[in-house]
């Protein structure tokens, strides 16, 4: 007891030594079974044949879009989850507030997603209370891929999760996207930007739709398009369901910080892309241009 707590008030000698910017470094120093299983190190059980299948039959997540616009960027995530081929949860949450000016999405394992955005957003909040300043928006995405990369041994094992994260640029007024891989590799995207089982088919709707400099306003329907468009097409994607009263979760990323939009405000949005879809099935579409 003498060699763990400092003498001081009773408090770890942990919380005597220097400070660590880092909430993950500090937590595996000093409760590494605080953190999700198999990460940093921490061992995982040996898989055998029925272990692989119960991973496999474990709530992932699906299809989540982001674009920018004239003042930041927009995140939209479908509401589906699925074990195998069965719908297991139809109101799953896949987009979050990281920070004011940042958002983080989904998908993959859902638990261990959930275990990822939380970490993540308290990570954040530590190095913002430790150094007194936020991270630089490139620096957080840098810290989720850390994070990402100390999950490789349990994504080798089935239990992947790949994040997309967004946000608006204090320091060159922008708002920008940042992909990654399950080793940890961050990309940044351009334009617009789409992971999951969806993913391809949401793509190919913002490549119609999508143009530079769109309004929030427009980029959000835009988004929600290609989602639509993603559930049409994939089974694991799930559309509107205006009979549950389910719809996309939308998050916008600004000037003005970070803002979800409500279910109300969702719910237009969704019922008006519904509509279209039922005077024009597949969509609108982009208009070709001819040369002068």
């Amino acid at each position: 007891m003498g060699e763990f707590f400092g003498g001081t008030a009773g408090q770890p000698a942990a919380f005597m030594t220097a400070r660590v910017p880092s909430f993950t470094d500090f937590l595996a120093g000093y409760a590494p079974d605080l953190l999700p299983l198999g990460f940093r190190g921490r061992d995982l059980p040996a898989g055998d044949g029925a272990a692989n299948e119960v991973i496999k039959n474990l709530p992932h997540a699906t299809t989540i879009v982001a674009a920018v616009c004239e003042r930041g960027v927009v995140m939209a995530g479908d509401r589906r989850a699925t074990s195998g081929n069965m719908i297991s949860k139809r109101d799953a949450e896949k987009v979050y507030r990281s920070d004011e000016f940042s958002a983080v999405a989904i998908a993959g394992v859902f638990a261990i997603g959930l275990e990822f955005v939380r970490l993540f957003q308290v990570e954040l909040e530590h190095y913002e209370k430790m150094e007194g300043r936020a991270l630089s928006l490139e620096g957080k995405a840098n810290r989720l891929a850390k994070m990402v990369r100390d999950n490789l041994g349990p994504a080798m094992q089935g239990l992947a999760v790949v994040p997309l994260f967004t946000g608006y640029d204090e320091d060159t007024g922008v708002g920008r996207i940042f992909s990654y891989d399950v080793a940890g590799g961050p990309y940044e995207e351009h334009r617009y930007f789409s992971i999951g089982s969806g993913s391809i088919f949401a793509k190919g709707s913002l490549k119609k739709l999508y143009r530079d400099d769109m309004s929030v306003p427009d980029t959000v329907l835009a988004c929600v398009q290609a989602l639509y468009d993603a559930a049409d097409d994939d089974s694991a994607t799930g559309g509107p369901d205006l009979t549950r009263k389910l719809f996309p979760i939308i998050a916008t990323i600004t000037d003005d910080g970070f803002r979800r939009l409500p279910d109300s405000e969702a719910a237009e949005v969704a019922e008006q892309v519904v509509a279209g879809r039922m005077q024009s099935p597949d969509g609108p579409s982009a208009p070709l241009r001819t040369a002068s």
